[in-house]
Order: C-alpha cells, then structure tokens, then sequence
C-alpha cells in the first residue's frame, strides 16, 4: 500500500520490479559496476543460504563472498577490509550493518517486515547494508551507517540511498510504551511518522529512516524507499507480522560492486 504522506511529499519511487529475476531493484544504484536488490517469496527463504547463491548464479553474476549479518537488533556496523578466502558464505556475528570497497561481495540483509537501507559510494567504491527495526530505527541506525561511512572517507553528496520492503504504516501498530519511546526521540517529527487508527499509534518506519538520512545530510534526490507494505503484499513478501505463528521465512536484500 502507497503512503499517503508520500504521496503529499510529491515522492517518485525509482525502484522497479523485474520480472525475469524476480526482484525489485533501484535505479539509483544499478548500472554496469554496481548490482543490488530486493527479494520477494518467489526465490524462497533466504534462512537457507543455498536460496541466495543459486539466485546470483542464475543471476550469472560473478562473485566471490556473500556476506550475511547475526542481526541482533543492534547498531554494531562492520567495517570488512579483507576477504576469507575459500568460504563462499560467511556470517558476521552480532552485527547489524557491513560496509566494503571489496569488490564481488555481496552483502545481504534478510528481512521480514523490518526495513533493509542499502547505501552505496560511486566515487569511493564503497557500498554498504543494514537492518532497521524499530530498535535500530529507535537509535538512528541509518545516521550511524552515514557517519561510518563519512569516517571511510566518503562525502555526503555523492552517497546513494535506497530503503527496501518493509511493513507499512498501514500494519504497523505500535503500544504506549514503544510510542512514547519513539516520542522521546523525535518529537520533532512526531506528526509526520504517526497516525492514529482507533485506539492505536501507526508508525511509518519508512518515512521515519529517510527523514534521519536527510537529518544526516544525505541530499533529497539521492534517497529512495520502497512504496508498498510487506505485511499487505502477500503475494509478494514474506511477513512476520501477518504470520505470527507459522511464518518465519526471511527475504533477502543485497548489494555488491563488480571490481
């Protein structure tokens, strides 16, 4: 479902879906070095690594690592300087984002509900990824992996943010606690990221990000976030929310660059 605070923003969504890979990528960031993406249930649960792997070898993409994430829920960003050769998957511990420069390494984020953020760096090569919930959106986990990145050596205006599938303000439904949680810590755009429903707080997890990238001065044409809710889209995405007791399968979100 398409925000209707989006719509009043005058937003337009460049990312697409394609059909023959069954994904959704963002022209922001694909061209001919750099290959990122968002999975839907068509390519299965990314829980079974094997699902990712056959899908960039379909893909006919050239990579050496996939690089997963623990995701505990933290603001832990992992800065990988050197590959492990002779390991096709590998897993980074209590880690919630990874930025590279390492060429042919796909990152990857797997989410179900919770918001992917992909960032890339044309001019120094770096790319990066990272999982927001709403303890890491809470904390302002995209700001961090803008800071992480600016202390890497790159400039505000030439970073490329994309903010992937994630649950809607339409599903989102949040208690007291974890409203005035959120309240304490951006009451400034409180009317903004909240609505209300009958007797419960929405919040748009979506909107909330991309008004901390721009707060971290990433530059408003450079930002772009995915237009639908996880939890509606059934044929489309996996949803913890909308299978609380029996679905736990996970998408997967990658990023890499070639060289």
């Amino acid at each position: 479902m398409k925000s209707d605070v989006f719509k009043k923003l005058g937003f337009i969504f460049m990312i697409t879906y394609n059909p023959a890979l069954k994904i959704f990528t963002p022209s922001l960031i694909n061209d001919t070095d750099y290959f990122s993406g968002f999975s839907t249930k068509d390519l299965g649960d990314s829980k079974n690594p094997k699902n990712i792997s056959n899908f960039l070898n379909l893909s006919l993409v050239e990579f050496k690592k996939i690089i997963l994430l623990d995701q505990i829920h933290s603001l832990n960003i992992h800065l990988l300087e050197k590959d492990i050769p002779g390991v096709e998957t590998e897993t980074i511990e209590d880690t919630d984002g990874v930025i590279t420069n390492l060429g042919q390494t796909v990152l990857v984020v797997r989410t179900a509900d919770c918001l992917p953020l992909i960032i890339v760096d044309k001019t120094t090569g770096f790319i990066g990824i990272s999982h927001q919930g709403w303890r890491g959106s809470l904390k302002n986990m995209a700001g961090k992996m803008v800071k992480t990145l600016q202390n890497s050596g790159s400039k505000l205006h030439n970073l490329i943010c994309v903010l992937g599938p994630g649950i809607g303000a339409c599903c989102y439904d949040v208690d007291q606690d974890r409203y005035f949680s959120f309240l304490q810590e951006y009451d400034g755009y409180s009317q903004k990221i909240f609505s209300r429903r009958g007797n419960r707080w929405h919040l748009n997890l979506a909107l909330l990000n991309y008004l901390q990238l721009l707060n971290a001065g990433v530059k408003t044409e450079k930002v772009d976030f995915f237009p639908f809710c996880s939890k509606c889209d059934k044929k489309r995405f996996f949803s913890r929310r909308r299978n609380k007791k029996t679905g736990q399968e996970l998408m997967f979100n990658f990023v890499m660059k070639s060289r």
